[in-house]
């Protein structure tokens, strides 16, 4: 059995753990309320441009933008993989990575070879180890997103499917559901599926106006098309921003937990120990004194 001294060294050093995994809990709190306001904020500027985008498509039957046209025979797929920049926050990127890893199996038996953006340090030291095709990768983002720091290494795939280069474009990341539930998802991102730009009824009395364009209606197509997908980049981002604090503040509470029960029972042990030692001694203590009567 261990020495009190070693007992009281273990609980001493659960008890440090223990003060810097709630430290950690309750800045996750506080860094996931501001992470949540930022994905409800982006959601009307996507819905808005997306709108927009539908409405423009159908007043110009006779232009199809090359997003939503399906490429066939490339033999290549697209993936953008979006992970956290930093760890502790339980099996989300296990999850969501487990997730690509299967799609990329599909791809792999199918014969189409994947080339990948990854968003995210966790996502990209995966892709390495795999020995995925990594084209570019965006790391190091911060607690907020910022669209200039994702548009360059995202547009290296948008810009090669524009160009017939790749069948498909992916999007790998974690959806916020609520504080306590993160779900991976891997969707579809080029083409665009014909449900993205599918109106209501209500919202297509709301945009039915007529546009004057400026210079012409292919260029607004075109830059209207790029800033929606970008805006469906973003919110991935801020969605898995928001997923991360959430998973990390409810890993850092059972962390938390955990160190309490752990103390718990070191200190049941520690107080064993020590009376054992205490019956120790008063037994030699009796056995010397009957020694000497």
């Amino acid at each position: 059995m261990a020495s009190g001294k070693e007992i009281r060294g273990k609980i001493k050093s659960v008890e440090n753990t223990k003060k810097i995994t709630k430290a950690m809990e309750m800045v996750a709190a506080s860094k996931m309320r501001k992470a949540q306001e930022r994905m409800r904020a982006s959601r009307p500027y996507a819905d808005k441009i997306r709108n927009i985008t539908a409405n423009l498509s159908r007043a110009i039957p006779e232009y199809h933008h090359p997003f939503v046209v399906k490429n066939n025979g490339t033999g290549k797929i697209g993936m953008i993989v979006v992970t956290t920049d930093k760890g502790l926050c339980g099996g989300m990127n296990t999850n969501v990575l487990r997730a690509t890893t299967n799609k990329m199996r599909e791809f792999d038996a199918a014969g189409l070879k994947v080339q990948a953006v990854a968003i995210g340090n966790k996502g990209l030291g995966f892709l390495n180890r795999i020995g995925a095709e990594v084209v570019a990768h965006a790391i190091q983002l911060g607690d907020t997103p910022h669209l200039e720091k994702l548009i360059g290494p995202v547009k290296v795939l948008l810009d090669l499917y524009a160009e017939g280069k790749l069948d498909a474009v992916y999007i790998c990341c974690t959806r916020f559901v609520n504080t306590m539930k993160q779900e991976p998802v891997v969707e579809q991102l080029l083409p665009l599926p014909t449900d993205r730009l599918a109106q209501t009824p209500v919202e297509k009395q709301q945009y039915s106006w007529d546009y004057i364009y400026e210079p012409d209606a292919k260029s607004v197509i075109d830059n209207l098309m790029v800033r929606y997908v970008e805006a469906l980049i973003y919110q991935a981002v801020a969605e898995n921003m928001a997923s991360e604090q959430s998973a990390r503040m409810v890993a850092m509470k059972a962390a938390t937990d955990n160190a309490g029960t752990l103390i718990g029972e070191l200190k049941l042990v520690y107080n064993k120990t020590r009376q054992a030692a205490i019956t120790k001694e008063l037994s030699e203590i009796v056995s010397g004194a009957a020694a000497v009567g």
